[in-house]
């Protein structure tokens, strides 16, 4: 029987590796998005900083291992199966949701996934016990559950968000005032005395707090108990003259000497605090295992009271996870996605928006501009004037190649971002508290954003609607982790050690499936609608960056359209929605396209606008051949999905007819765009009325099967009709666009032809 626990303890230490990946995937986003948002220093040196930041953390966690241990659940009153079907639950739950997360971009919090699953896991079992056991009812269940240590935790957790953005908030105005956004001009003594506050807060939250994980620790405790005052005055002091010193004699940039610090900082206090998330089950397990093996008793009949104890964790143990946390950070690829999202909605900058507007952010933005609008009447104007010119930001100009260069925020915002995350997770831990990491930098870095003002009238209301996307997706995290986890248990219960390998099976599928499909999209982002915003300056380098493009559209849309007719005259819904979901990705990209003029042309000079006013025809032509074939395909999808009539013979058989010519078409177009060959365009528009009659006979002949009362199905007719109307502005559009290529050519073939 042993046999199978140890097989348990290698599939929990695989487990611990992945969740070590998908973890620190998540959670990159929480001490990089500083340094990287800024840009003040190279990507090579930001891993270089938090690399060394996470192996020193990771020694430093040793004493928050003990929330696995018996932070959640009273140890004493699960025997040793029990605690192995509970830890192993755990672990399967947190992979699979926080890879969930990972692959839509968003962060979400390890800790609360980690406490979720551990108490739904631990309520599953306790009621299990209690349902086996006449002498106990449902009230018992405190008995099992920690449950005041629990209520502890996720109260905390749940303030941090308060807490952090509000302290984000109050401090970046406060810096802001002192520092405007011309930082670089203020007197040295007051950027030394920034730093020196800055540093210390670090150095002491941090440095100091890390000891208390070390062994050496106890080698030092008497030089720090009963001595905080003295150390903070002392730190502030000797760091104060030392920034004075670096801005005078070696003319050093000190805040960008704060990020880099703080970039560390953060990291340390990240895995100090985190690692519990990715390997404290595993290493509890292990724990038990030891434990139990000693005894020589019964799996059912060990009671984990050991549990209870403190047990320094491995050294090496830390080490391997620390270079496992290091390596994911340096090769994974999702975790630039989810940084992407963090810096996305603190950026200072006209940023593409990545979520939609909702109720409650147009609400929250409202309610906003009517407390502005209160303040402009209490505060005297020339306070606000004053106050107004702290926060305007001054116009940059680039060079044209470096326009899209510009830091997401300044040095001040990326100081003030890990100051406040450095300090309060640090408070946290060192209470022993999980504090969530991603909940308060996230946090902080959004009040920064904005006491910042960069959530302008322009970007506000998309960016509130992103932070309240987060927030929901970590109470949904916290809902999805205590129910997956329970569920899981118990199926565990159910069936035993075949299961568990199922489980198992099923986990490592779902995360192989989830990579290779996170590849495929990633692959995909490059195809279809791509442009080259600083290099499309003249008319002929828009035609021709533009051209693979078009023929690339042409072939989805002829495709699609074919997909529509053929899925549509078998009455196929699965097949519909699958070519409604391209469809919908097509519009997309044409969309962001569009939303995106406004930046292209700025990043033109004097001589390129007539190139700009191309390139706003050609997207307002895949504009609309993108909405024609949307109708087509969603209005068909409808149709079927709503359980209506098909198609009778005669309509099949007259898109089937319009399909086929339609598909010579575009084919004849995509080979134009594909070869340039911009000289047959005469021979494709000459074909333009022949299609566009053959769509007018398939209405006249719906027509005399409506008088002739052939068909009595008005959705059929109301369905036919609308994709005939489509089929004939998709050929339009198409064909504007041709005849705009053509005229584009001969005005390029004139204006090189030799005088």
């Amino acid at each position: 029987m042993g046999d199978v626990y140890i097989l348990m303890l290698v599939a929990l230490g695989l487990l611990a590796v992945m969740d070590l990946i998908v973890g620190v995937s998540n959670d990159a986003v929480n001490f990089l998005n500083s340094a990287i948002g800024s840009k003040v220093i190279s990507m090579r040196n930001i891993m270089i900083i938090a690399s060394l930041g996470i192996f020193v953390g990771a020694i430093t966690s040793n004493g928050m291992m003990e929330v696995a241990r018996k932070g959640i659940f009273v140890p004493e009153y699960f025997y040793f199966n029990e605690i192995m079907y509970i830890f192993m639950a755990v672990m399967i739950t947190d992979i699979i949701l926080l890879d969930t997360f990972n692959s839509f971009g968003m962060p979400t919090s390890t800790t609360v996934s980690i406490v979720f699953e551990l108490l739904g896991a631990a309520v599953a079992m306790a009621f299990i016990k209690i349902s086996a056991n006449d002498s106990e009812t449902i009230a018992d269940i405190w008995k099992y559950i920690n449950h005041e240590k629990a209520l502890l935790i996720i109260f905390g957790i749940l303030l941090s968000v308060i807490v952090a953005f509000s302290v984000g908030a109050i401090v970046q105005w406060i810096s802001r005032l002192i520092f405007s956004f011309d930082f670089a001009k203020k007197p040295s003594y007051v950027t030394a005395l920034f730093g020196g506050f800055a540093i210390t807060a670090i150095t002491y939250f941090i440095i100091i707090k890390g000891l208390k994980g070390t062994p050496f620790y106890k080698d030092v405790k008497y030089l720090i108990i009963g001595n905080s005052v003295q150390i903070i005055a002392i730190s502030f002091v000797t760091w104060t003259l030392i920034s004075q010193l670096l801005i005078s004699f070696f003319k050093m940039n000190i805040l960008k000497l704060i990020v880099g610090i703080g970039t560390f900082s953060i990291a340390l206090a990240f895995a100090g605090n985190d690692l519990v998330n990715f390997i404290g089950v595993p290493i509890a397990a292990l724990n038990s295992y030891e434990a139990w093996h000693a005894s020589g008793e019964a799996a059912n009949q060990f009671s984990m009271g050991i549990l209870g104890n403190k047990v320094p964790s491995s050294t090496m143990l830390l080490l391997l996870a620390g270079g496992i946390m290091v390596l994911t950070l340096w090769f994974s690829k999702k975790a630039r996605t989810v940084i992407e999202t963090g810096i996305n909605l603190s950026s200072q900058n006209e940023e593409k928006e990545k979520f939609e507007p909702n109720i409650m952010s147009r609400f929250i933005v409202r309610l906003g501009m009517g407390v502005n609008t209160l303040l402009t009447k209490i505060v005297p104007t020339r306070t606000m004037n004053w106050i107004g010119k702290r926060f305007e930001v001054p116009s940059i100009s680039l060079p044209l190649e470096k326009t899209y260069d510009l830091p997401a925020f300044d040095l001040v915002r990326a100081s003030v971002n890990l100051i406040v995350a450095a300090v309060l997770i640090s408070i946290g831990t060192s209470f022993k508290l999980p504090l969530s990491t991603t909940y308060v930098t996230f946090m902080v870095a959004m009040g920064t954003s904005l006491a910042d003002r960069a959530w302008g009238r322009e970007s506000a209301v998309y960016r509130i609607a992103g932070v309240l996307n987060i927030i929901g997706g970590w109470f949904f995290t916290a809902f999805s982790a205590f129910i997956g986890s329970a569920l899981i248990l118990y199926l565990m219960h159910l069936g035993g050690a075949v299961v568990v390998a199922i489980l198992l099976l099923l986990a490592f599928l779902l995360i192989a499936r989830s990579y290779i499909k996170y590849a495929k999209d990633e692959k995909n982002k490059k195809l279809v609608i791509k442009r080259k915003r600083a290099e499309l300056l003249t008319i002929g380098e828009v035609i021709e960056e533009s051209s693979d493009h078009i023929s690339k559209v042409v072939k989805q849309v002829n495709k699609l359209y074919s997909n529509v007719v053929k899925d549509l005259s078998n009455h196929d819904l699965d097949k519909l929605k699958k070519t409604n979901k391209h469809v919908n990705k097509l519009n997309k990209e044409v969309s962001q396209l569009k939303e995106e003029v406004f930046d292209f042309i700025k990043s033109l000079d004097d001589s390129s606008v007539e190139a700009s006013r191309v390139y706003i025809l050609i997207l307002g032509h895949l504009q609309d051949i993108s909405q024609s074939i949307r109708y087509i395909s969603k209005s068909s999808y409808s149709h079927v999905n709503n359980n209506h009539k098909n198609l009778k013979k005669g309509q099949i058989e007259d898109l089937s007819l319009i399909d086929k010519d339609l598909d010579i078409l575009l084919a004849d177009i995509e080979d134009i765009f594909k070869n340039r060959a911009f000289h047959s365009i005469n021979n494709v528009i000459s074909e333009k009325q022949k299609l566009f009659d053959h769509v007018s006979d398939s209405i006249d002949r719906q027509v005399q099967r409506i008088r002739g009362k052939e068909d009595s199905s008005k959705k059929n007719t109301i369905l036919y009709f609308g994709i005939l109307v489509e089929t004939k502005d998709l050929i339009a559009a198409i064909m504007d666009l041709l005849e705009m290529y053509q005229e584009f050519d001969l005005q390029l073939k004139k204006t090189t032809l030799p005088q």
